[in-house]
């Protein structure tokens, strides 16, 4: 894993009960990274999900309490 830009401590703050699955998800990264399909649906996820201004979220109790749309 790489150490990041913090000098001989690295870069991260994770708990260390989480590292054996941080370590699992950069493994599955490093494999799937090179898969066409899977940089179709990630780049799509940063354009129309990440890279929103605001995620869009349907507040229907919201909704209904100010009565309507």
């Amino acid at each position: 894993m790489a150490k990041g830009r913090y000098g001989e401590f690295g870069g991260q703050y994770v708990p260390e009960t989480l590292m054996h699955e941080l370590h699992r998800l950069e493994d599955a990264y490093e494999y799937y990274k090179k898969d066409p399909q899977f940089r179709k649906e990630l780049h799509d996820l940063f354009c129309n999900y990440a890279n929103r201004p605001s995620l869009l979220y349907y507040a229907e109790k919201m909704t209904k309490d100010l009565g309507g749309a």
